[in-house]
């Protein structure tokens, strides 16, 4: 029988996706206030042709997508869960693409003073729906286009989109790790890896992201007492990073980021979880 799917506690959601919006908010700023501004904003990103610019664009995207959308109809589309949103959003990945070079070119392409205010609307916009009594609605949903979802879940896909990113704008701008919000960090690896498992069922592998999460996975024996034969132990911003496809398995191991000791113990084959 497959484990009970995860369950995220709403407020300690709704709390941590704020305080990681005005994370993001205050990089934002402090990036848009230095005299180089122009020139950061112009930098490439790891993601592809995306520069800085529509980075900061597709974030603001993302944070703002529910206050654009809750009030919508439903129009009934299947259920979603967290895990077929994480196996399915690379599905999108081109009309994401779209929508970020459009809002890149129509709402942030301006002056670097008017690019921050443009992400102080998406983030008090989103500020402003996380205080309101919507989402505390017990079983409300929320459309999207792979499907509908319980507004409780489509906050942690938010968080993930917020941290992840985060992550990537960090990287561009040269930084050391972003400040991320812990419970935000903590929500998006065990979705992440909880993501994996459903993917990659089994228990022949004890994938260990302390102080987190541990999942078993992989196709195998399955070990039912002691040490397992097959582990794979990684703080949660590498997982991160390798669950999102930011980096590689070989490279992870070679800088010790990852340790895997067992032979079913490499997951290079099953990586990345979201495309």
């Amino acid at each position: 029988m497959p484990p009970k799917p995860r369950t995220y506690d709403p407020a300690k959601v709704r709390t941590a996706l704020a305080r990681q919006a005005e994370a993001l908010r205050g990089a934002v700023r402090s990036l848009c206030g230095d005299p180089d501004a122009s020139t950061l904003l112009a930098r490439p990103t790891r993601l592809g042709e995306w520069t800085v610019r529509e980075l900061v664009a597709h974030l603001a995207l993302q944070i703002g997508w529910l206050p654009r959308h809750l009030g919508e109809p439903l129009a009934g589309r299947a259920a979603l869960s967290l895990s077929q949103w994480a196996s399915g959003v690379a599905a999108v990945a081109p009309l994401l693409d779209s929508a970020t070079r459009e809002h890149a070119g129509e709402v942030f392409a301006g002056s670097p003073g008017e690019v921050a205010a443009a992400f102080d609307g998406e983030v008090d916009a989103l500020l402003a729906v996380l205080a309101g009594p919507e989402v505390l609605e017990a079983g409300r949903r929320f459309e999207i286009r792979l499907g509908s979802m319980l507004l409780a879940d489509f906050l942690v896909t938010r968080l993930v989109e917020t941290v992840v990113h985060a992550d990537d704008l960090a990287d561009a701008l040269g930084l050391a790790d972003f400040p991320h919000e812990r419970q935000a960090l903590a929500a998006v690896t065990r979705l992440l890896a909880d993501a994996f498992a459903d993917q990659v069922p089994g228990g022949a592998v004890e994938l260990r992201i302390p102080p987190f999460a541990v999942v078993q996975a992989v196709p195998g024996p399955r070990h039912t007492r002691g040490t397992p034969p097959n582990v794979v132990e990684t703080d949660p911003l590498s997982w991160i990073r390798l669950a999102t496809g930011r980096t590689d398995w070989a490279t992870e191991v070679e800088d010790a980021a990852v340790s895997a000791s067992g032979e079913r113990s490499d997951l290079s084959g099953y990586l990345p979880v979201l495309g």
